[in-house]
């Protein structure tokens, strides 16, 4: 699914809202969960999951073109662990 399709799918399901608004808040949503991450903070969707962030120690890589050693500094990358709900969800036999 993408973003225009959420939009799509909230603003049918809402129909008091304007397609605008939908987008509004969508985007809102987003942009806080990005924000609150680049905090360093936990996100938590009761139900759905939660979005956190992992340290990437640095180390040597390499050029797949190449093969030559490439230095990789150390990062943060975003996580995400799935709630209970969403795991049995998708694990309905």
């Amino acid at each position: 699914m993408i973003r225009s399709e959420l939009v799509t799918i909230v603003a049918e399901t809402n129909p008091h809202l304007t397609m605008r608004d939908v987008e509004r808040i969508v985007a809102t949503v987003f942009e806080e969960i990005s924000n609150a991450l680049a905090e360093g903070r936990r996100v938590e969707l009761r139900g759905f999951g939660a979005f956190s962030t992992r340290g990437r120690d640095a180390r040597t890589g390499r050029n797949p073109r190449t093969g030559n050693a490439v230095a990789v500094e150390a990062k943060r990358v975003p996580y995400f662990k799935p709630g209970k709900e969403l795991r049995e969800r998708l694990n309905v036999a």
